[in-house]
């Protein structure tokens, strides 16, 4: 068994890549942060990359698998939504972290340049476009009304 330092490169360019994005949604306060957020791309790169040993039909092995992190993420980015009697909330979180999982996916399947794209323009838009949105400000953890 030979150690393969091109996946350990690539888990940690997508732990990179989905860091920022846990670190706004942190700095929001939201309930997903900077630990959800890197682990969501490290798993869904390393789910990949673990199916490359079953080579047999490479191409259906990585469709499954694909379709297994795309439900996989509807199912986590559900229980961030949550709806209170007069709002919805979390919706940009879940679909954070769902862009979160299609970098760790691109970085496993080498398009790097798509998964830069993704995280530049995910971190811009929950960043930056918030500032226009009529979300509250700290509508994550400890929200009472």
């Amino acid at each position: 068994m030979t150690l393969d330092y091109r996946n350990l490169l690539d888990i940690a360019i997508s732990y990179a890549l989905a860091f920022p994005l846990g670190l706004e949604r942190e700095r929001s306060e939201r309930t997903a942060g900077i630990r959800t957020f890197p682990l969501v791309a490290i798993a869904t790169c390393a789910f990949l990359i673990g199916s490359e040993g079953l080579k047999k039909d490479y191409a259906d092995v990585v469709s499954r698998v694909l379709q297994g992190v795309v439900a996989g993420m509807g199912f986590i980015g559900g229980g961030a939504i949550l709806k209170t009697s007069d709002s919805v909330i979390g919706t940009a979180t879940a679909a954070g972290l769902w862009a979160t999982a299609a970098i760790g996916a691109c970085v496993a399947l080498h398009a790097y340049d798509v998964a830069i794209a993704l995280s530049v323009l995910s971190w811009f838009t929950l960043h930056v476009l918030k500032r226009f949105t009529h979300e509250p400000e700290a509508g994550g953890r400890n929200h009472t009304k």
